[in-house]
């Protein structure tokens, strides 16, 4: 939960609640993990409920709805028929992708001015722009 944070922000957290709570800090907290623990156990009850009604074990994971139907409404094979079709589309598109990516490396590769020699030629003047008369026509 605290995995982004080092230890002088937590440490700055915690003052800041004490500034904020006082002397309600250690019952704020308690309350505080009282409603986690409360929050858990409903979680629990309510899985091990769906698992009694539908008579198959089933973990707070299997209740997103793709890894549900993913689980126990198809079968392996079925499962594969499906990823069939898909599988072979995403390989040709994969290599489709491989080879304009080389394509490309190769094209920037050759376009590359850094290493390209540089020219004694003087480089041309700029070319005055030329206006057009568009109510001429």
């Amino acid at each position: 939960m605290f995995e982004n944070l080092n230890w002088w922000e937590i440490g700055a957290l915690l003052m800041l609640a004490l500034l904020i709570f006082g002397e309600r800090l250690p019952k704020v907290l308690g309350d505080g993990l009282r409603m986690l623990r409360g929050l858990r156990n409903m979680a629990q009850n309510a899985t091990s409920d769906l698992s009694r009604e539908l008579g198959t074990d089933i973990q707070l994971e299997d209740l997103h709805p793709k890894a549900f139907i993913r689980k126990h409404l198809l079968s392996e094979e079925d499962e594969q028929a499906l990823r069939k079709p898909l599988q072979s589309l995403f390989d040709d598109v994969k290599q489709d992708l491989n080879g304009v990516k080389s394509e490309l490396s190769d094209v920037a590769s050759a376009a590359d001015f850094k290493s390209a020699p540089k020219s004694t030629a003087p480089a041309e003047a700029p070319r005055p722009a030329q206006h057009y008369d568009l109510d001429a026509t």
